[in-house]
């Protein structure tokens, strides 16, 4: 009989398996001081382009006030229990109303993380007869809630809607076959790495011809799309036929849960069947307090969204006009894709962060093919012109480097010994070529 742990130990997976040379640099780093443009990365200034606060409403005034006065009164603990039971507030509820007005469905459920919430999302409206199309660029969370369905489910190409089509008609002739059952189709409103928008407005006109019903996972487009900022469907000018809205609050309100919007009955349904939050314990008073001050600010401060467009623009229009190639976004979210393997990327990035003060996140071999490099860049409506035109600066530079082969170095370091003779030897050597 074979040990678990003795399997796991020999085997930590396509990312663990670097995590002696990785972690506290690449993996889990540590960035300090308060959420902002510039923060602290090994103790030295750095501009940031990781996190997700799109508004900048993570360290806003009125949003630390808020957060600090809803402890004080409440503490963490209130309410006790889970929804169902003993942990439902007036203020929960107000919260959900003002979401579903916001996104402009009749109803809204609150759940206590977007990821967990999209896998239990999907467990609670799909049985065994129904049938799941998706996006094949859909995030890991839809995809581990496609995991738990019992039934068929059918993938195409990124926003492929010929291919959608031959899905749909495949799912369609199963259904009239098995003589039960209904098609979900999946998508999102901006795909988080590419940064494309899905093709919402083309698929939801599908219905006219195909019966099915539409979830659209709308994080990266919740208060950054729309002409009131309520998201990618909003955009599109396609929001009432969204079947089921959902986004999570750790984007543009820079905080934690989130939500389910769509049809009164179809709610209450959820509401009473969703396994995740019947049997978990209420998101905290202070969240959601806090919760209702950066939705509020959201709703009725449009310069901040302004504002992230302004930098989210001249970030993307300055790498094209330097020659980079940032794909098809037309979010704020900002991909840099570049050839080279593993080895040079890990040099790129060491030289960013040790040598021009630009911490970004890089994604490389086996989350996308060997020898792609993509940096990720998440502007914020908190970066100045200054960071923007130094990082301009930092990526030319070092796009120059990468491309006469100065980072294909002799060994990277184990990132454990980051303050040791290897790490100090691999930055010298980067600094002198």
């Amino acid at each position: 009989m074979a040990d678990i742990f003795e399997r796991l130990i020999k085997n930590y997976g396509p990312i663990g398996q670097h995590r002696e040379r990785a972690h506290g640099y690449f993996a889990f780093p540590k960035l300090e001081g308060e959420i902002s443009s510039r923060m602290k990365f090994r103790g030295k200034d750095v501009i940031t382009w990781s996190l997700n606060n799109y508004l900048g409403l993570a360290n806003h005034p009125e949003v630390r006030k808020a957060d600090t006065e809803g402890t004080a009164q409440y503490g963490l603990a209130s309410p006790m229990g889970a929804r169902m039971m003993s942990g439902n507030t007036t203020l929960h509820e107000q919260l959900e109303n003002e979401l579903a007005s916001f996104v402009q469905k009749e109803d809204a459920i609150l759940v206590n993380y977007g990821y967990q919430g999209m896998v239990s999302l999907i467990d609670v409206i799909c049985s065994r007869h129904d049938i799941i199309v998706y996006d094949a660029e859909s995030h890991a969370c839809i995809i581990d809630g496609l995991r738990l369905h019992p039934g068929h489910r059918y993938v195409f190409k990124h926003n492929d809607l010929e291919d959608l089509e031959k899905q749909l008609q495949r799912s369609t002739a199963l259904i009239e076959k098995q003589g039960a059952g209904g098609i979900l189709v999946i998508t999102e409103g901006v795909f988080g790495m590419a940064g494309d928008q899905g093709k919402l407005k083309e698929i939801a006109a599908m219905k006219d011809t195909y019966s099915f019903r539409l979830l659209v996972d709308d994080a990266h487009g919740f208060g950054t799309l729309g002409k009131t900022g309520a998201g990618a469907g909003e955009e599109q000018g396609c929001q009432d036929k969204i079947d089921l809205y959902f986004s999570t609050f750790a984007k543009s309100m820079a905080s934690i849960g989130a939500f389910i919007a769509g049809d009164r009955q179809i709610i209450d349904y959820i509401r009473y069947n969703i396994r995740s939050q019947i049997f978990a314990k209420s998101l905290p008073m202070p969240i959601v307090v806090g919760n209702l001050k950066r939705l509020d600010l959201l709703r009725n401060n449009p310069e901040l969204k302004e504002r992230l467009w302004k930098n989210a623009l001249q970030l993307q229009n300055g790498l094209k006009q330097r020659g980079f190639d940032i794909g098809k976004t037309d979010s704020v979210v900002t991909p840099v894709y570049m050839k080279g393997g593993v080895e040079e990327a890990t040099a790129m990035v060491m030289d960013l962060r040790e040598n021009y003060s630009i911490f970004a996140s890089i994604v490389v071999y086996p989350v996308i093919p060997k020898g792609h490099i993509i940096y990720r860049l998440i502007p914020s409506a908190v970066h100045t012109s200054e960071d923007i035109e130094l990082t301009l600066q930092a990526f030319e530079a070092t796009k120059k480097k990468l491309d006469a082969g100065e980072y294909k170095v002799e060994s990277i370091p184990d990132m454990a010994e980051v303050s040791g003779k290897r790490f100090d030897y691999m930055t010298s050597k980067l600094k002198n070529k």
